[in-house]
């Protein structure tokens, strides 16, 4: 009798640490994923002649970092980060052909500037949703880097 009365104390207390186990405990709170803060996106970007090449065309909106490479081969570029919703070739320009980053319609918001070849640079922005261009506002004598090619769309989602 002994005996069964030990064996049926053990069981007691087995199933005593199992429920203990499952049990949740202010010790140890658990963090649910809406508690989280939201991810910060990160988004490569290639500068080379005569263009500007991004990983991503969209991220969502939040902290966004720029990892910006110019490949040159010869070239210094910069990346500029625009807020448009006017087309490429409808935001305005300079009379020397470079976009003008204070113009109607446009809000510069960020840029990395004088990357040298092989050389790489990053910002870190706050983006909200809309519609955005990556450029290269370099001229260099009759070489508009604009104008030949740098600059490429970019969107910003919710």
């Amino acid at each position: 009798m002994r005996r069964a009365m030990i064996i049926g104390s053990l069981g007691a207390l087995s199933l005593a640490a199992v429920v203990a186990g499952c049990s949740s405990s202010a010790a140890s709170p658990t963090a649910s994923p809406a508690a989280s803060a939201p991810a910060a996106s990160s988004v490569e970007v290639t500068l080379q002649e005569w263009a500007v090449v991004p990983a991503a065309t969209t991220v969502s909106a939040g902290s966004v970092t720029f990892n910006v490479k110019n490949i040159g081969p010869k070239d210094v570029h910069e990346m500029v980060v625009l807020k448009t919703d006017l087309a490429p070739d409808a935001v305005p320009a300079n009379a020397d052909g470079s976009i003008n980053e204070e113009g109607a319609g446009v809000e510069a918001l960020g840029e990395v500037e004088d990357v040298a070849v092989d050389g790489t640079k990053t910002v870190t922005l706050d983006l909200a949703p809309g519609k955005y261009l990556l450029i290269c506002n370099i001229v260099d004598g009759d070489e508009v880097h604009y104008k030949l090619g740098m600059r490429t769309a970019f969107e910003v989602t919710p």
